[in-house]
């Protein structure tokens, strides 16, 4: 599975302004909603259980980054929104830093093998230094997004 497969494009913030966990979680559902991926009438619920998720196990995975994710019956396809948080957030990360990139995923309750090949693809780019160095430097959507095309390629090395 490719990350340009599953990050919507129009759910990509480079620069995010929040200072908690809740509100970035929020802030990336928001945009999944705006960019009319996911029903306004699903955001609370989603938000809730994305932090209800959060709560029994931080995504916050060490080296900045997290991967808050959530299987839902009215998923109809794997998503993912990306941001950049400016200043970094208490995601309470295995190594305890900050969080300043997150990869927000949803996927289909009934299709557990898609979830598995999404997280696999996020982890896979995310585990590289090389990447996460670069997409905490991106600025605009565009850089963002040719950062995803370069790692569905193979094109970042370690």
């Amino acid at each position: 599975m490719k990350l340009t497969e599953i990050v919507v494009q129009k759910a990509i913030a480079p620069s995010l302004e929040v200072t908690t966990r809740d509100e970035a979680i929020t802030a990336l559902i928001d945009l999944l909603v705006k960019a009319g991926e996911v029903s306004e009438d699903d955001r609370d619920s989603f938000v809730k259980a994305v932090v209800k998720r959060e709560n029994r196990g931080s995504t916050g995975f060490g080296n900045g980054v997290a991967v808050p994710h959530l299987k839902q019956a009215s998923v109809t396809k794997v998503i993912a929104a990306v941001a950049n948080i400016t200043n970094g957030v208490d995601f309470n990360a295995l190594d305890g830093n900050p969080v300043y990139s997150i990869f927000l995923l949803m996927s289909p309750e009934d299709q557990p093998e898609l979830h598995l090949e999404a997280m696999e693809a996020v982890f896979g780019s995310l585990s590289q230094d090389t990447f996460r160095r670069f997409l905490r430097q991106a600025s605009t959507v565009k850089e963002v997004v040719t950062l995803l095309k370069d790692a569905d390629s193979q094109q970042l090395s370690a």
